[in-house]
């Protein structure tokens, strides 16, 4: 099959490669000339585990292909996915569909013999009827199907997550795209990949539907977790407790400082947004985003109280910035309104992540950043485990602590054993478990 995705983001930069390495012939198109620049020098532009492989591969296959101009690669294809941004739209909350509705019409221009037009990207319920009436309206002679085809990618296991998937949902309900979207996704019929067809606004609202869903589970176990750590009990447990019930499940299910990243923020917003212009309320969702929002600030009071409750002069160590490991996506991480409350009441903070101290400088300016863990922690009155790195969990307790001013740690991700670190002599900080302190 031919392709032409549209957008080298995250989407369409992981599901282009992915389409490739399937055996289809790919072009992934862009209007920023940088990028494609740097594409075409190798150079990824996000950082995802295997990605600079599978694109290096299916390149020098030449299975894909990076351009700025979609005029041939939409007439050439068969297929053409548009995988653009649909950011929260500044002032309301909406996704901003601009640069779906504009890529649709610069489409439709290019459009010849039949093709399946595909919204890869996550839009509001309705979005396919709109692109549809542009392409219509731009190009009438356009022989078109529009159809919808959400992605259920981890940042940081998209790769796995797209060739090992749970299900693919394809929203259409005419057999031509039927067909064209089976063949696309046919090499994963080996993997025993469900395949669900369904109209094109349900296909919409089960991404949707999907992202809050799991942001319920999470907000759902942090405000577990504060209970458990007043009435003494431990929230890992009760985790596990709960989640071994089929009926649950396991995962999502892990105590935190809050949801960040790129799609659970901005999708509930969005879904409480297009519940409420079809006058809807969704409580549940509404107060699942008021939590999370909360206590991503809540997280500096913490920091606060284990340090006696003031933070003024002191200097606060913070691990991983990212808003969770294997990326280096800085979207509405927790450790933003960590950092800016922390500066606010007073602290200098430094701060170390694997990957994405680049990426964090454009949102946090004002802080020092290291080159590992250790020099972050010299000097350190405590230190803050904000995203569970691989390398934060096994570090050198005896130097750590021979780095700090003081042996305090507020480990945001229940990464360490409590007892572990009070015989280490740290006064240990977690999320719904014992605190620890030197006395044991």
């Amino acid at each position: 099959m031919r392709i032409a995705m549209i957008g080298t983001g995250y989407v369409g930069l992981v599901s282009g490669a992915c389409f490739a390495d399937f055996g289809h012939d790919v072009i992934c198109v862009d209007k920023d000339e940088k990028k494609i620049a740097a594409l075409h020098r190798g150079e990824i532009p996000i950082y995802e585990p295997g990605l600079d492989e599978l694109v290096a591969t299916n390149v020098k296959a030449k299975r894909l292909e990076f351009t700025t101009d979609l005029s041939k690669p939409v007439a050439d294809a068969d297929a053409v996915f548009i995988a653009v941004g649909t950011p929260s739209r500044r002032g309301d909350g909406h996704a901003d569909l601009s640069y779906v509705y504009a890529a649709a019409k610069e489409i439709a221009r290019s459009l010849s013999g039949f093709t399946v037009v595909v919204t890869k990207s996550t839009v509001p319920v309705g979005t396919g009827d709109e692109v549809e009436r542009i392409i219509r309206e731009t190009n009438p002679k356009a022989d078109v199907v529009v159809a919808s085809n959400p992605e259920f990618l981890r940042e940081g296991a998209a790769i796995r997550d797209f060739k090992f998937p749970d299900r693919v949902v394809v929203g259409t309900s005419d057999e031509r795209g039927r067909k064209v979207m089976g063949d696309i996704y046919r090499p994963l019929s080996l993997n025993q990949a469900p395949l669900m067809f369904t109209e094109r606004r349900t296909a919409e609202m089960i991404k949707y539907a999907a992202n809050a869903f799991l942001a319920t589970k999470i907000t759902f176990i942090n405000e577990i977790a504060d209970l458990s750590e007043k009435v003494g009990a431990n929230v890992q447990e009760v985790a596990r407790g709960i989640g071994l019930d089929n009926r649950i499940g396991t995962k999502f299910l892990h105590a935190g400082p809050g949801f960040g990243g790129s799609c659970f923020p901005k999708d509930t917003k969005a879904l409480i947004k297009i519940a409420q212009d079809y006058d809807v309320t969704l409580r549940i969702v509404e107060s699942v985003l008021a939590v999370n929002e909360n206590r991503k600030r809540a997280m500096a009071r913490k920091v606060s109280q284990a340090l006696g409750g003031s933070l003024r002069g002191k200097t606060i160590a913070v691990l991983g910035l990212t808003f969770k490991p294997d990326t280096d996506d800085m979207r509405d991480a927790p450790s933003i309104p960590l950092v800016t409350g922390l500066i606010d009441m007073g602290a200098k903070v430094k701060a170390f992540d694997p990957v994405g101290m680049e990426q964090a400088k454009g949102e946090l300016p004002s802080i020092i950043y290291c080159e590992d863990a250790y020099s972050c922690a010299t000097g350190a009155d405590a230190i803050v485990i904000v995203t569970e790195w691989v390398q934060f969990r096994a570090l050198d307790l005896g130097r750590l602590k021979a780095e700090m001013t003081q042996p305090v740690i507020v480990d945001l991700r229940n990464i360490y054993r409590p007892e572990e670190m009070a015989k280490a002599g740290f006064v240990y900080e977690s999320l719904g478990r014992a605190s620890a302190s030197r006395d044991g």
